[in-house]
């Protein structure tokens, strides 16, 4: 055997080789394509997309904020200092970052329903129930203005002592 001859060997080992290959990956592609048809129930993006912006099948994040608030409240004839820890309750990723990135518009709508708020209404379990609804309120409608959407599900007192 000359040199030549074991050159087209090799040759066409690697033609026969590449061509196997080919052979196999079209017959695979046919496979699945005949075994698994587009039966037209096929969920288009748009649906995808509506379904994860349900409002309901999303996990609840708890945002908190990252200081409490703390302010004066007068009434019965004195002052009284109040401070209460919070943490916003939203709906998927997209919110949280909605959230954080508009927390000093947050901290404002909270703090101006903090200001209103009275002593006789902090006082109370059901005053203190008042704010906190006033606070959901503001910060939903704040931040609807700004995103166009609802963000904020509720708006939880996790810390408060009025001194």
């Amino acid at each position: 055997m000359d040199k030549e001859d074991i050159n087209e060997d090799a040759g066409n080992g690697n033609k026969k080789l590449i061509i196997i290959v080919v052979t196999l990956f079209l017959l695979g592609g046919g496979a699945v394509f005949f075994l698994f048809p587009d039966d037209g129930e096929s969920v288009s993006q748009n649906d995808i997309f509506i379904k994860e912006l349900d409002p309901a099948s999303l996990q609840a994040i708890y945002v908190t904020l990252p200081q409490p608030f703390v302010f004066n409240v007068t009434g019965d004839m004195q002052q009284r200092l109040v401070q209460v820890q919070v943490q916003l309750v939203v709906r998927g990723e997209r919110n949280e970052v909605l959230a954080k990135h508009n927390l000093p518009l947050v901290k404002h709508s909270l703090l101006t329903t903090f200001w209103a708020a009275t002593v006789e209404q902090l006082r109370t379990p059901h005053g203190r129930l008042e704010v906190r609804k006033q606070a959901v309120d503001t910060v939903k409608s704040a931040l609807e203005k700004v995103t166009g959407k609802t963000v904020v599900e509720q708006v939880l007192f996790t810390g408060f002592v009025m001194q």
